[in-house]
């Protein structure tokens, strides 16, 4: 048996082989230079102020290249995803007026953009690498990695799946056939290639470079389920939807040897990683990151209740992003965010503590550059939201309230 029908027993009714999804998502048609970013969060909640400030990244890059922004639901994880959590995230950032170049409703050439609904493209990529010797079936039950796991424990070894310690890593063809006709149930397991022992270089775009262990783990890509681990699909995703840049949160770093890996092992080229610091908050005398359990902050329905609009929310982040904004729009008033320059070499390194007073006298500064017809048009629907009796009081006297709004706006100092 060659390795090919060997791959069709191992992941069988794939409809399409990798071959063919190179084909259908192709490079995308775009000046050089331009990026090709993606937000990708899982359906787990709202969306909160961290992941807002990773979204704005990646926004504000893609776009000042004339690149594109798109938004990819991750969820694969069921045991993660909660009820009408999808909904959520896209109400959330329609509510906020943002708008991703391409999303699950919007669609896209390089649909779909919800992770379950490419379980195929996936398995078409697993079999690639079963074919190429470079994945293989784990028979282990959790008893048996309970085992493993204690023996390294004694022994003092890293504890995870490698080496010596993957059992089913050197599993003969025949082997496995036999366990496959007795019903025992598998996992598809990368043959990693790497040596512990061995470094490797991130070059962040933010952060400069990292050096870190080769990884050396024979990780999971199908789970049982037959679903992608989120490393895999990760890998797989960003490739076809040619990413050229991929933000996320610091805390993914440690993962980076996995995802280098994959993307060497399944010969698509690497984008460049940018390793967001946190937002945070002083607790005592320790710092923290921005919780959505613990900070009224964090949450964005929060400031559509305070009447703070989104581009206030934007110029926050915008001081976050790149340390030398606030002076420059304090020195530009007739300017507008989208006539700033962002650059990674101004983004922070470590945290940044959350300042909702500054927040708010960034709001103050927003609002006093804007005419008291503008502040009209955005008031209106927040009364008629947040405020009936105002609502019917501003509406009626509509003309009054714009002088009232313009009292000290054209001014050296404008209130």
């Amino acid at each position: 048996m060659d390795r090919k029908e060997y791959s069709n027993i191992l992941i069988p009714n794939v409809l399409h082989d990798y071959k063919y999804y190179e084909e259908k998502y192709p490079q995308r048609n775009l000046d050089k230079g331009s990026m090709v970013t993606r937000f990708a969060p899982s359906p787990t909640g709202f969306v909160h102020m961290g992941s807002l400030y990773t979204s704005f990244s990646d926004l504000v890059f893609a776009h000042q290249t004339n690149g594109v922004c798109y938004l990819r639901i991750e969820d694969t994880d069921g045991k993660r995803t909660v009820e009408n959590g999808v909904e959520g995230i896209l109400d959330d950032f329609k509510n906020l007026g943002i708008s991703f170049d391409e999303d699950p409703e919007k669609g896209g050439k390089y649909a779909p953009y919800i992770q379950s609904e490419r379980g195929d493209i996936y398995k078409a990529f697993a079999k690639k690498l079963i074919e190429e010797d470079k994945a293989y079936p784990c028979f282990c039950s959790e008893d048996d990695l309970n085992e493993i796991r204690t023996l390294q424990e004694v022994s003092k070894d890293r504890i995870g799946y490698y080496a010596s310690y993957a059992r089913c890593r050197n599993l003969k063809m025949a082997d496995v056939l036999k366990k496959i006709e007795n019903g025992e149930k598998y996992i598809i397991r990368l043959k990693s290639q790497g040596n512990f022992n061995h470094k490797i270089i991130l070059d962040d775009v933010i952060k400069g470079q990292i050096e870190m262990p080769e990884n050396d783990m024979d990780i999971v890509i199908i789970k049982g389920d037959g679903l992608p681990t989120y490393h895999f699909a990760h890998a797989v995703d960003d490739h076809l939807m040619r990413t050229t840049h991929v933000f996320r949160g610091d805390e993914w770093v440690a993962s980076y040897p996995v995802h280098e890996q994959l993307f060497k092992m399944l010969d698509f080229p690497l984008p460049k990683y940018g390793h967001i610091a946190p937002i945070t908050v002083k607790e005592g005398d320790k710092i923290r990151k921005l919780s959505k359990r613990k900070d009224k902050g964090a949450a964005i329905s929060y400031y559509a209740k305070e009447g703070i609009p989104t581009e206030v929310i934007n110029l926050y982040l915008a001081t976050v992003n790149n340390s030398n904004f606030e002076e420059w729009y304090n020195n530009n008033p007739d300017k507008s965010i989208n006539d700033f320059t962002f650059t990674f070499d101004k983004m922070p390194v470590g945290g940044s503590l959350f300042d909702i007073e500054k927040l708010m006298n960034i709001s103050k500064i927003y609002f006093s550059r804007q005419s008291g017809s503008d502040i009209f048009e955005k008031l209106l629907p927040y009364l008629e939201k947040y405020d009936e009796e105002f609502y019917n009081i501003a509406k009626n006297n509509k003309e009054k309230l714009i002088k009232v709004l313009n009292i000290e706006k054209y001014i050296k100092r404008p209130r």
